[in-house]
């Protein structure tokens, strides 16, 4: 059996699952916002990029927590 984490090293893991999720989202949608200005497909790009952007931040949240239950 592991022994258990100290409180800070948990806050930690926990504060950056929020920040990724955030930066993630972020990206996509900067990505997405700055291809529609470049190809004039306003507002297209912007939407897939962001919800891209939304997804691969779930996907860690995901990672990080099956992490966690081990």
């Amino acid at each position: 059996m592991e022994p258990e984490k100290p409180l800070f090293r948990q806050l930690i893991e926990a504060s950056s699952v929020g920040i990724n999720l955030v930066i993630s989202t972020f990206v996509g949608l900067a990505i997405g916002y700055w291809l529609d200005k470049l190809f004039g497909t306003s507002p297209y790009l912007t939407v897939i990029f962001l919800i891209l952007g939304i997804i691969a931040g779930f996907m860690e949240l995901v990672r990080v927590a099956r992490k966690q239950e081990k």
